[in-house]
């Protein structure tokens, strides 16, 4: 028996850089599986506390929500450690590159399934904050891994290069606003939320803007 399918969460601290600005930030990153496999969701900061929390299991991808450098710091270094594939949308290889001009990752795409424990993860295309960034949905537990799209009490950042805001809003508004009111939103950095707390507030964030 492989156990039942859980969700964990590591949280490791580091550098955010784009743009010549360097910002320390905490990142969640996201294991999901049972006893035997698991996926990671991002790679950041440190590679030892990811491993160490992974233990004996079999990691079937390093998945990469999107290709800012503190989502992506050690991804090679997991890939080789843990035998594993790299997976990022390709709408980021010129992020990637900034960080890891010489290593090689598996291409995701839109609607494309993952599976793991008994399950499948699938992959939610919403750029915006990148061009390639991604939400991945786990409908088993009714979460979903927002990466930098959705957190509690707005859209992700869109000041910097190679972000757009009207294109997040429509990527919150048409996909991730599309999912059940109750699923829970296991964002890139902070705490949590759900879709029905988020929804209510589209018109005012767009009032806002960013």
């Amino acid at each position: 028996m492989s156990g039942q399918l859980r969700i964990e969460r590591v949280v490791t601290e580091g550098t955010f850089a784009l743009d010549g600005g360097e910002w320390n930030v905490d990142n969640n990153i996201w294991l999901i599986g049972d006893d035997t496999d698991v996926v990671i969701v991002d790679a950041a900061h440190a590679a030892q506390p990811i491993i160490d929390a992974v233990g004996d299991r079999h990691v079937n991808a390093v998945i990469c929500t999107h290709g800012h450098n503190d989502h992506v710091t050690v991804a090679p270094e997991l890939a080789e450690r843990l035998h594993a594939p790299v997976l990022l949308h390709p709408g980021d290889d010129v992020l990637w590159k900034m960080s890891h001009p010489d290593s090689k990752y598996w291409n995701l795409e839109d609607e494309q399934r993952i599976a793991i424990a008994g399950t499948e993860l699938q992959v939610i295309h919403s750029p915006g904050h990148s061009p390639g960034s991604v939400c991945l949905y786990l409908p088993e537990a009714g979460a979903l891994f927002s990466g930098d799209t959705l957190f509690s009490g707005g859209p992700g950042a869109t000041g910097r290069s190679y972000s757009d805001f009207p294109t997040i809003i429509g990527s919150i508004r048409d996909r991730l606003f599309a999912l059940p009111e109750d699923t829970l939103v296991h964002t890139g950095h902070g705490d949590g939320t759900t879709i029905g707390t988020e929804a209510p507030h589209l018109a005012e964030w767009i009032a806002r803007g960013n």
